[in-house]
């Protein structure tokens, strides 16, 4: 997901409002079939451009309308508007049909009441639960609680390096730990290159590191009670590891800090960074001119101490697709879900972005049988989690990785980041979210 800084405060005060009072579209009255023959959707931007989504939605919009004859009203909304629209949505009643959500927002709208729940007879009117890859299926929305959308595209976090790079310093192997990934963005680091890009001021980019490395040292971020943690040791020396990418290891650039709109990618396919960490690049650095060829693909790196219950590396990432619960084109909203979940749909739609479906059988296609994907579907079945699911879930991505952005500013001043340094601003943020 990508969100400007500028939009995200508000659109985390409304939605602790509507969180607290339970108050959404779904408050105002349920579904209904008053408009059979129209459904407005929200897409989110998926590709190159708005216009790009416009291409590759179209022709399958246009075939659902003709086995449907349901006409499909589409917007593709950027995203650093696209949660500010959604919870103004929720907050007037009037919101579209069916809607893509960032699947690290499902538990946070989810306490709204604007999404219709899939519970088990919902479920079953698209193919049923079991349909859709488990890990993806948990992260949309509280444990406990019925869904709050199903899966529509799948991604994981991968680290990509250059190969020719690599060869040239005489590595031979991309890096398995964070203390090799130092070690080898050392060498490659010169006056030309930087070992490593990162997104310093991105600040969904942020909290999902802060999720990893946090699950890599013990910190949680949220108690079994669903309270935050955000302040504790462990945290703290997870965000430090990070921001010391940056600064302290100084395999980054320091003009990273102001990293936010996927500038990494740009710096990794031109040649100006040597790795990448980043959820399906592979699309997005072709595009930008690098050669298939010149890149590898392996999985994100692993403390050199795991701990003995396993490790995470990476969050369950990826995009959900939602029905508003007043909307008034209920059979076909669902019956919209159903065709964008098929596996020809599914199919059409992640090649083209380059993502991976969320539904089991189309994932097994040959089609995703490639060195890129192969990394990312391992990843999901076996190391990545879902971030927190609970209602404060969004304001956590908001508040820690705004504090994250402050210390990577600090660091690329020269200011060195301290565990403490770092503690502090954690609980600056925790009682942000407290208040």
């Amino acid at each position: 997901m990508r969100r400007t800084r500028t939009a995200l405060p508000v659109a985390v005060t409304v939605l602790a409002a509507l969180a607290t009072t339970g108050c959404g579209g779904g408050s105002t009255g349920g579904g209904n079939n008053d408009n059979p023959d129209t459904l407005t959707y929200w897409a989110s931007n998926q590709g190159q451009s708005l216009e790009h989504d416009e291409e590759v939605l179209r022709p399958e919009l246009e075939r659902f309308t003709q086995e449907t004859g349901i006409e499909v009203e589409l917007e593709v909304i950027p995203w650093d508007s696209l949660l500010d629209r959604i919870l103004a949505a929720a907050t007037s009643g009037e919101g579209p049909d069916v809607l893509n959500i960032g699947n690290t927002w499902s538990a946070s709208l989810q306490a709204t009441g604007a999404l219709l729940p899939f519970d088990e007879e919902t479920m079953g009117r698209i193919g049923g639960a079991d349909r859709f890859v488990p890990s993806a299926l948990a992260a949309t929305g509280a444990e406990g609680q019925d869904p709050a959308a199903v899966p529509l595209y799948s991604l994981a976090y991968a680290l990509y390096y250059n190969t020719e790079l690599f060869a040239e310093a005489g590595i031979d192997e991309p890096p398995t730990t964070w203390d090799e990934l130092v070690d080898v963005g050392r060498q490659l680091t010169d006056e030309d290159t930087y070992g490593l890009a990162i997104e310093g001021a991105n600040i969904q980019e942020n909290s999902h590191h802060a999720f990893v490395f946090g699950q890599q040292h013990g910190a949680d971020f949220f108690d079994a009670e669903g309270n935050p943690t955000f302040d504790t040791p462990e945290a703290a020396q997870a965000i430090k590891q990070y921001v010391d990418l940056l600064g302290e290891d100084g395999i980054a650039a320091p003009g990273n800090a102001e990293y936010a709109q996927n500038q990494s990618v740009s710096d990794f396919a031109n040649g100006d960074a040597a790795m990448l960490l980043w959820q399906a690049a592979g699309r997005g650095v072709e595009n930008q001119g690098m050669d298939p060829g010149d890149y590898g693909v392996a999985p994100i790196p692993f403390q050199t101490n795991p701990p003995a219950d396993g490790e995470v590396n990476s969050m369950v990432a990826g995009i959900n697709l939602a029905v508003f619960e007043n909307t008034d084109n209920i059979d076909g909203a669902l019956d919209f879900v159903q065709f964008m979940t098929s596996d020809e749909t599914q199919t059409n739609l992640n090649e083209a972005y380059g993502s991976l479906p969320s539904v089991t059988s189309a994932q097994e296609s040959d089609t995703f049988d490639t060195p890129e994907l192969d990394v990312l579907r391992e990843t999901l079945a076996s190391s990545a989690a879902p971030l927190p699911q609970v209602p404060e879930e969004s304001q956590f991505e908001t508040l820690v990785g705004t504090a994250m952005a402050e210390l990577f500013a600090d660091a690329a001043a020269g200011t060195e980041v301290t565990v403490d340094r770092v503690r502090e601003s954690l609980h600056e943020a925790q009682q942000q979210m407290q208040r």
